[in-house]
């Protein structure tokens, strides 16, 4: 036991800036991990509640046993490995925001700590590998994310392991079967990867055939695992990608869906030019070629990295660029750096540069121009690539000022990168927090509260869904029994357009908005059929029926008693909770 603690604390010693770096980023995304972001969204509790329902039952919330290639959600079809896992989480400290964002919090340290060993492969620098893992501990695009339920929390943390593993594969020979486990794992954690880790590979066999038949030759055991370990993870991908799941959700987000085939006759009908040149300008070929490389040109774009960032509230804050533009110039010099030694034939840039090249292209394919989250398949590059840059940078200044070291230089541009993430943490905490709780759906806990306390007091209780799924928050937050969910005989849900919907288990109605009356004794309408009607079932008689109405504002049947106003953070409406 002494000898461990004694091995334990040398490696303490040896590698604390490291460990310093791992509690920075570690701290930095479990501060106030419940409060901020402000509410659980509506693929967060999915997430939740059906790692929840594996753990009591071993079925997901449809029924379906271990799921091991995908799980139904609301028909999106995710991957599974984030269900189990938080499982572990969940037991350990319930249902809830804290124990579902753990993880992803716990994977985002740990990130920081595999870009540093993948730094160190590639550049055997530590003042580099050390800058490299603090900017994935502090930059927004890293930081923001892996404070909340999202699967490319886990694709970016496993093929940064991998890559770690890959570049120092020379030290130890179970780093390279190892690197290719992690690679396999990115196959189960994200979409984007399914696409990028299997390219990967090639260009890995392909660059560096040589050294790792050399490996071959030396280790047979590392041969054996390695092959085993691509048997396993790879062989079945094909048919994984076949599977009606593997593509639910491209028609909607492929760029050539039905709106773009709108698009290319509109353009085709407001063109003068000949019809058969017309048919050959304007078609999905061009369209999507059109497309596709705006869309790849952009994340490599300043406005995208260092500026304003993503499109949508929930994955950056608006306004806010990924990445602090006191990098700007040095990620761009440090890619040009990487695209000298590729062309120059040093095998690792070639290899870096085939990533970099690679992983925009699922985000590219699809019609949301910058997607955060579908770009994550670049991460942690853009701070390799900043930290490389920097380097160039720092050795250029310190011949030109004649300095003994450069040293004083990386300090000063840790102390801008303070400020900067100093300034960014006040806004995410405070403005971003109150300012856009509505993106988050926040209210909904707080409805679920109510319903709870209340639940004996009423017959039917009817929800609005405005805000998007709400029998999920119910079972969630309540948190309601998985067995009883799936057995209850008075479930329903349906199929339409895409996507699986419920309209009612237990007691709970869920109504559009629009199929919420105005008129006092109209009904409400369920939209896979059917009514809900909270009046007394013969005339005359004395309403015994106690609904209790959950809405959006001003959205209720007149003379219904208003209870309660539940609001978002800055102030406005979000819920209006009324009885018959």
């Amino acid at each position: 036991m002494r000898a461990i603690l004694k091995k334990g604390l040398g490696l303490f010693r040896k590698y604390r800036l490291l460990f310093a770096v791992f509690f920075l980023a570690a701290a930095l995304r479990l501060l106030s991990l419940s409060y901020s972001p402000p509410a659980l969204n509506w693929d967060e509790v999915s997430h939740g509640y059906n790692a929840y329902s594996i753990l009591k039952t071993g079925r997901d919330e449809w029924g379906n046993l271990l799921p091991l290639s995908n799980f139904r959600a609301y028909g999106d079809y995710p991957l599974p490995l984030n269900l189990y896992l938080t499982i572990p989480f969940i037991a350990a400290f319930g249902l809830n925001e804290f124990s579902i964002r753990l993880p992803h919090a716990i994977l985002g340290a740990l990130t920081a700590v595999a870009a540093y060993w993948l730094c160190w492969g590639l550049t055997k620098s530590k003042k580099i590998s050390l800058l490299g893992a603090i900017l994935v501990a502090i930059e927004p695009w890293g930081l923001f994310l892996s404070r909340f339920v999202v699967q490319s929390n886990l694709s970016v943390f496993f093929l940064s392991a991998s890559l770690a593993a890959f570049f120092n594969r020379h030290k130890n020979a179970y780093l390279l079967p190892l690197s290719l486990f992690f690679l396999g794992l990115t196959l189960y954690s994200y979409h984007t990867t399914r696409i990028v880790a299997p390219v990967l590979l090639i260009a890995g066999f392909l660059i560096y055939k040589k050294s790792i038949w050399e490996i071959f030759q030396k280790y047979p055991r590392t041969k054996l695992l390695s092959v085993a370990i691509l048997l396993v993870f790879f062989v079945p991908l094909p048919f994984l990608l076949s599977k009606p799941e593997a593509t639910a959700r491209s028609r909607f987000t492929f760029i050539i869906n039905e709106g773009a085939i709108s698009k290319i006759i509109e353009l085709r009908q407001q063109s003068k030019l000949p019809d058969a040149l017309n048919r050959l300008v304007y078609n999905k070929p061009t369209y999507f070629i059109s497309q596709f490389a705006g869309n790849y040109v952009d994340y490599f774009s300043p406005k995208f990295l260092f500026t304003e960032g993503g499109t949508q509230y929930q994955f950056s804050v608006p306004g806010k660029g990924l990445l602090y533009p006191a990098g700007l110039v040095f990620f761009y010099l440090g890619l040009y750096s990487t695209l000298r030694k590729a062309v120059k034939g040093e095998k690792d840039y070639r290899f870096l540069l085939a990533w970099l090249l690679v992983s925009p292209i699922p985000a590219s394919i699809t019609t949301e121009a910058n997607a955060v989250v579908r770009a994550t398949a670049m991460l942690p590059l853009p701070m390799i690539l900043t930290a490389m840059g920097f380097s160039v940078a720092a050795k250029w200044l310190k011949e030109k000022l004649k300095l003994n070291s450069s040293l004083p230089l990386y300090v000063i541009y840790l102390i801008v990168l303070t400020i900067f993430a100093g300034s960014y943490l006040r806004v995410y905490f405070s403005s971003y927090r109150r300012d856009y709780s509505w993106s988050w759906q926040y209210g909904y806990k707080q409805v679920v509260e109510y319903a709870r306390d209340n639940y004996q007091k009423y017959d039917k209780i009817i929800v609005t869904k405005k805000y998007g799924e709400p029998h999920e928050f119910f079972l969630f937050f309540w948190p309601w029994d998985p067995a009883k969910y799936t057995q209850d005989p008075n479930l329903i849900r349906f199929y339409q357009s895409g996507w699986y919907w419920v309209d009612r288990f237990d007691k709970f109605y869920f109504v559009n908005e629009w199929d919420v009356p105005t008129h006092r004794g109209d009904d409400f309408v369920l939209e896979s059929g059917g009514t809900v009607n909270c009046l007394p079932t013969q005339a005359g008689q004395l309403s015994t029926i106690k609904c209790l109405l959950i809405t959006s504002p001003g959205n209720y049947p007149e003379g219904w008693n208003k209870l309660e106003t539940i609001k978002f953070l800055n102030g406005e409406p979000a819920f209006e909770i009324l009885e018959n």
